[in-house]
């Protein structure tokens, strides 16, 4: 099959010939209407016509000016298409490709809008012989209640999903031309196996709809309706809006889908009668557990279909909407409390889910991150209230007890979730697949991989040992004595965590100082382990037991406002209940030889961690060179570091922090970037940095390249700016730090943002 010039243009240089490129419309409903009306409008060389068997509809069409041309005649019109969009009802489409297979189809590209992908394709079967591979079947996912070619609206799909279903045999540039369509409409274009496709929306969007008509149907029925409506509350009018959609088609979609329609109604039906059950029996802790479940996952999927990470993307810029916006100036005062540490909230989730009987843990930190934790246990059937106010409830299932997830175990943003649970899913009786969003599924995973499968483990990795992990179930793990090649706590714990189900003594020696939460806590949950200098050792086979867990403030997330409280002129700042393991205390170490006045006040154990509460106040800063066995201890507290460093007289030196280069973003890189364009004299090295600081930053926009720790880095370094600071790109802020624009606020920091806050 060859295609035509004009569209070979389009397609590789996206750019406009002297001719238009022409477009059939078949079917002017609400749709294809809107499908057209959003490509008039999009500034392109389009010419746009427009066929259905409603001659009154081809009318309406050309007199709104949603085509140029109408069509009364369908061989006359696909004659002049370069492109033909089916946009008929479900079961209309094996008829009009029917009409296609008389004709000269020779540079022309086929797509459709329908709702179900799989009977599209058996009908292009039984039609062609085969798929044709100029055909690309899509399905826009947006719509409204209201249908026709009245109905049609620019804009329809604007910001809204568009997911292509390409075959094996389907041509690349026919696929590449569809997918520009849909961009010029606004749309976010993603891709997807037919089958799955039909699967997914039949549980996301098929079964809701049917739902809604026969509760409303049903309630319609009811002698008492005029009350029942009437007095019907919000919930019910959003439930049952979906119900005022176009009948026709949803009959269409009904039998065109309906294995995996049916297969999602019993599925459904099955909830309802276990909870229909638990009413019946008052069980109260029942009741509790699907309710919270839900909303949980309802907030966790929101998230999730945020970062669009069940679809594979075709080249679509994914950047958030999120911008910091810092006003320059500012002081600190008060009494501050961060968060709750995140490495130690992800461990007492896993740890708690494997222990016997019921674990508390107050403090839990309620950032997407930890959360993605959470919902991962719970789709394994781990029973888990909470988290209200930094409580969580687990009612652990034992080392055995996890069950199969019905999909994919999806980590948002959280590389420490992924790790260390590597090591723990490698040791199941099932097979499980970890994924996560785009900023994740870019990081390396062969560092926990290599020594995972030394033991026996079966992963599989995509392109350069990154996710997602594909990890076989059922294998029988043996312990390693491992000699890690970096300093790493993750791939230490990860481990550990598999060491536990593993047959004999498994090892980690690491060449430097590690974080030791998972040994702290691993102790506190029961469970022995032997630490001799930097070899850590444990057993396998042994038993964990429920515990309380009050976790600490999460020293990252204080380093933002002990940096702040430094810089900014007059401060003098509490921040009370904030972790000090002697592992994480890099931070507060460099600082000091840096100059900066910071006392620990009220020192404690708790849980097994030590805590204090931290007095900051205000002080000239000197440069110096990081000593290098402190770099493993402040490791994820160098973006703040750096904005120290930058308003310290003199110069700073880092060395040995490689690893800076493989986190969310290249921080090294990104943090030079980001400093030189507010006026810094920065200066990357491979596994470092030199900063020549005393010199106010400059008014400027950095780019944080969806780092959170650099988007709040910046936000610190207006408070010793000339003019106003805006840092792109700052919606994952919320997956360690949730709630810190308002708590910077609160500090002292004048602080706003633009676009919608994930």
């Amino acid at each position: 099959m060859t295609y035509g010039k004009k569209v070979e243009l389009v397609v590789i240089e996206l750019s406009k010939t002297d001719a238009p490129l022409n477009i059939l419309v078949v079917g002017l409903g609400l749709i294809g209407g809107s499908f057209a009306a959003s490509l008039r409008d999009c500034g392109e060389n389009f010419h746009l016509m427009g066929f259905d068997l409603r001659d009154e509809y081809i009318e309406e069409a050309v007199s709104l000016g949603i085509v140029s041309e109408g069509c009364d005649d369908f061989e006359s019109a696909v004659s002049k298409a370069d492109v033909i969009q089916i946009s008929v009802p479900m079961l209309a489409m094996p008829k009009v490709l029917g009409q296609l297979k008389g004709l000269d189809l020779n540079g022309k590209v086929i797509t459709d809008v329908g709702s179900c992908k799989g009977s599209l394709v058996k009908a292009a079967q039984d039609i062609f012989g085969q798929v044709p591979e100029n055909l690309v079947p899509g399905h826009p996912i947006a719509g409204s209640e209201k249908s026709g070619v009245t109905a049609a609206k620019s804009g329809l799909f604007k910001s809204h999903k568009v997911i292509l279903t390409p075959l094996e045999n389907t041509d690349p540039s026919a696929l590449s031309l569809i997918r520009y369509l849909w961009q010029c409409c606004g749309a976010q274009v993603n891709a997807m196996d037919v089958q799955r496709h039909d699967e997914v929306l039949a549980m996301t969007s098929h079964l809701p709809h049917l739902l809604a008509f026969s509760l409303v149907d049903t309630l319609a029925g009811n002698p008492e309706n005029q009350d029942i409506f009437r007095y019907a509350a919000g919930g019910f009018r959003d439930f049952t809006r979906i119900a005022g959609s176009d009948p026709v088609m949803w009959h269409d979609i009904a039998l065109g889908n309906s294995d995996a329609i049916l297969a999602s109604l019993d599925q459904f039906s099955e909830g309802l009668v276990h909870l229909r059950q638990a009413i019946v029996e008052k069980d109260s802790k029942s009741l509790l557990a699907t309710f919270e479940r839900a909303r949980t996952a309802r907030q966790h999927f929101a998230s999730m279909l945020e970062r669009r990470a069940y679809m594979a993307t075709l080249n679509e810029n994914q950047g958030d909407s999120v911008t910091f916006v810092a006003q320059p100036g500012g002081t600190l005062k008060g009494e501050l409390r961060v968060p709750g540490d995140k490495s130690i909230s992800h461990r007492s989730i896993m740890l708690g889910a494997l222990a016997e009987g019921e674990t508390i843990i107050d403090g839990f930190l309620e950032g997407e991150d930890s959360l993605a934790t959470l919902q991962a246990f719970r789709d394994m059937g781990v029973d888990i209230e909470g988290p209200h106010d930094g409580r969580v409830v687990i009612h652990g299932v034992g080392m055995q007890g996890l069950k199969p997830p019905v999909g994919p175990l999806y980590l948002g943003n959280a590389g420490t979730a992924m790790r260390l649970m590597a090591g723990l899913m490698s040791a199941q009786r099932f097979d499980v697949t970890l994924t996560g969003d785009q900023s994740l599924s870019s990081r390396p995973m062969d560092r926990v991989v290599n020594p995972l499968v030394e033991m026996g483990a079966e992963i599989e990795t995509a392109a350069g040992g990154r996710p997602p992990l594909k990890i076989k179930g059922g294998k029988s793990l043996k312990g390693i004595d491992y000699e890690m090649p970096m300093a790493s706590a993750q791939v230490q714990s990860c481990l550990l965590l598999a060491g536990m189900y593993a047959e004999g003594e498994t090892s980690a020696t690491a060449p430097g100082v590690v974080r030791d939460h998972t040994n702290r806590m691993l102790t506190g949950f029961g469970y022995p382990l032997k630490v001799d200098n930097a070899r850590v050792s444990i057993q396998g086979g042994g038993q964990l037991s429920s515990t309380a867990i009050d976790v600490p403030g999460d020293i990252s997330s204080a380093a933002f406002f002990i940096v702040a409280a430094t810089i900014a002129s007059g401060s003098d700042l509490l921040l009370t209940h904030v972790g000090i393991n002697p592992t994480r205390t890099g931070v507060i170490s460099i600082l000091q030889l840096m100059g900066a006045d910071i006392t620990l006040l009220n020192e404690r154990e708790v849980g097994g961690e030590l805590v204090a509460d931290i007095r900051v106040r205000s002080a000239i800063l000197k440069g110096i060179d990081i000593p290098l066995k402190l770099v493993p201890l402040a490791i994820d507290e160098f973006p703040v570091l750096f904005i120290a460093a930058a308003c310290a007289e003199g110069t700073t030196t880092l060395r040995g922090a490689a690893e800076l280069r493989v986190k969310e973003s290249d921080r090294i890189q990104s943090m030079v970037d980001g400093l030189v364009a507010l006026g810094i004299d920065a200066e990357a090295l491979v596994d470092g940095m030199v900063i020549r600081g005393g010199r106010p930053f400059c008014a400027g926009t950095v780019d944080s390249h969806g780092d959170h720790r650099i988007a709040m880095a910046f936000v610190i370094a207006s408070l010793r700016s000339q003019g106003e600071v805006r840092i792109l790109d700052c919606a994952h802020v919320a997956t360690s730090f949730p709630n810190f624009v308002r708590l910077a606020s609160r500090a002292g920091l004048t602080l706003s943002t633009e676009g919608i806050q994930a």
